[in-house]
């Protein structure tokens, strides 16, 4: 399998890393009046915690110092009144951060998918599923994790640091400088940990992206690795990316081992100072015990926040990284859109042209070069020629998989690029090459353009796709599930499915991409039949590999180097063209061997 590897993370500069996080933020603008509540919720329960200090030294200086045990009763009940209440609160700030916080999580997800849906297959041809799939799932709960708990956690630090901070001048401005001391180390160190660890947590997630698609690719392809036994080099090549991982997983574990208890150093210093400096002043009686105490206490409240300041950083760090990536699909234009004043399609009859058209998948280097052609209402038109002549691309560039460079395609006389995707796309049945099927029932695979069809109409496009019979030898009949990818179905019986799956659909526009190539000769005679009466009255461009597909058409295409080299019929093309002569003796006649 071909080996890849993670591009190496690009540095978001600082003003760049705010928007994003700013952007993200903004996600929670539906959701207001949750986070407000939680944020009134955070400002109740800071003014409890700034409270219990001073009512605990009321308690020791009143009622235990003065040994006043009716005054100790009814304080402690206070306390504890205090403590259930700031309990409530966080309780209910928790929660309805949590829903605000989950929803932006469910919108970002549903974004994601309708844009990763809408995007070309220019985008999907260069992007590795993986890296999707990272994003959908772990970026998208980083950015919930930012907009819930780590912005309120951030919020509660500082507030607690402002009001703990003022707290401490207010009670003894000596002590308080001393305490204070040291907070612009703790805070530096805090500060220095967020920088270090948001390019290390940005390469962890893209390895992981990494991760993910070589295990699904290895899944995908678990057929193709034990049929060239390669599980051996496919879990070296999974070892080695794993090793990747690993070491900026360690890195970042070291990087959290030295900080975070360098921090709690700092903060205990100071609680170390004051307790020694302000059991001085206590035996002087410059300080009562009560107040000692609620000093201490303020100074532990004072470096809780910035301690959780320095782990809450990274994970805001994180969630740049983060915001980045998902940012980065959202924004993505696709190549494929509708024209503003695009218009639906009416009901076409199925006069295709295509005049002077050119395409590339990447500029300059073009697969068709200047391709005129016409099919009139109900005509066959096959198209033949060597791999990489430009068939796929046709065949793509009708239902606006992709667009043309120039020139333009046009169906009964309407551009399509000025018609609405859907009304296109609607008169469009496509069976490709390689037949895809959900994981589902068989009924819901065939009905998958038409979910709501009646159970004798997929019945009757299960006829006509010869598919009906091999339906019914299953226990379950339609209901049998096919597994992933249609896993539990042979190569023709997936492909029959798909036919009767475009054939339901009812399209004016039939695009077969070798839609025989997967069936045994005499399920292919039964299916020609069924094709040659379903095609007609349809306009049908067929990519074939066999003589009995190509003489189904009125008319044949020859490709060469991206050009048309030969139009005409099969006895026509014999005589007239060299290459349809030899793709006749190399291909076709074999095929009907």
């Amino acid at each position: 399998m071909t080996s890849f590897s993670a591009h190496p993370p690009t540095p978001i500069r600082s003003s760049s890393a705010n928007r994003l996080l700013w952007r993200a933020f903004r996600r929670l603008r539906p959701y207001w009046r949750l986070s407000a509540a939680a944020y009134a919720a955070l400002l109740a329960t800071t003014a409890i915690v700034l409270i219990t200090p001073q009512f605990i030294r009321w308690i020791v200086d009143r009622g235990i110092r003065q040994q006043d045990l009716r005054l100790l009763t009814w304080s402690v009940l206070a306390l504890l009144a205090l403590t259930v209440l700031r309990g409530v609160l966080t309780f209910f700030m928790g929660r309805w951060t949590e829903i605000a916080s989950q929803s932006v999580s469910y919108d970002l997800r549903r974004d994601l998918h309708a844009k990763l849906t809408e995007l070309s297959f220019a985008y999907h041809d260069r992007t590795e599923s993986g890296q999707l799939l990272s994003r959908t799932m772990q970026d998208v709960e980083r950015i919930r994790f930012l907009t819930g708990r780590a912005v309120l956690g951030l919020a509660n630090g500082v507030v607690l640091l402002v009001g703990t901070a003022a707290a401490l001048v207010i009670m003894n401005p000596t002590l308080a400088l001393l305490a204070l001391l040291t907070m612009p180390l703790l805070a530096q160190r805090a500060v220095n940990f967020g920088a270090h660890y948001r390019p290390l947590s940005l390469a962890i997630q893209q390895q992981l992206a990494v991760l993910t698609t070589r295990l699904e690719q290895n899944l995908r392809g678990a057929r193709i690795v034990k049929a060239f036994a390669q599980e051996e080099a496919e879990i070296e090549r999974f070892e080695a990316e794993n090793q990747k991982w690993f070491g900026l997983a360690a890195a970042t574990a070291r990087l959290t081992a030295l900080n975070v208890p360098l921090m709690d150093l700092i903060a205990n210093l100071a609680t170390v100072v004051i307790i020694w400096f302000g059991g001085l002043q206590a035996i002087r009686g410059a300080l009562t015990l009560g107040e000692l105490i609620a000093f201490i206490t303020y100074l532990a409240q004072l470096a809780a926040p910035i301690r959780r300041l320095g782990l809450i950083i990274p994970a805001i760090a994180m969630a740049g990284a983060s915001a980045e990536r998902i940012f980065e699909i959202l924004d993505e234009v696709t190549q494929v859109r509708e024209a503003a004043d695009a218009l639906p399609l009416p009901p076409v009859r199925g006069h295709l042209r295509f005049e002077n058209v050119s395409f590339g998948y990447a500029r300059p280097h073009n697969v068709l070069r200047d391709v005129s052609f016409a099919a009139r209402p109900g005509q066959a038109l096959a198209l033949l020629g060597p791999t990489g002549s430009g068939k796929s691309s046709i065949i793509n560039m009708i239902p606006r998989f992709y667009d043309p460079t120039a020139g333009r395609i046009l169906l009964d006389g309407h551009d399509i690029r000025q018609a609405t995707l859907h009304s296109l796309r609607s008169q469009i049945g496509i069976v490709l090459q390689e037949s895809t099927l959900f994981a589902t029932s068989i009924r819901e695979n065939i009905a998958f353009g038409r979910p709501d069809a009646p159970d004798e109409e997929i019945i009757e496009a299960a006829r006509a796709a010869q598919a009906h019979a091999f339906i019914e030898s299953f226990p379950d009949g339609y209901a049998t599930k096919v597994g992933e990818r249609g896993a539990t179905l042979s190569g023709g019986q997936r492909q029959r499915v798909a036919i009767a799956r475009a054939l339901l659909a009812d399209p004016r526009i039939l695009i077969l991409d070798d839609a025989t190539s997967s069936v045994d000769t005499q399920t292919e005679q039964l299916i020609q039949k069924a094709l040659a009466h379903l095609m007609a009255g349809r306009t049908s461009i067929i990519i074939a590999q066999r003589l009995s597909t190509v003489r189904l058409a009125d008319q044949i295409l020859i490709l060469e180097k991206g050009r048309i080299s030969a139009v005409g019929r099969h006895e026509e093309l014999i005589e007239t063209s060299e290459l349809y002569r030899r793709i006749y003796e190399e291909q076709l006649k074999k095929s009907e061997c």
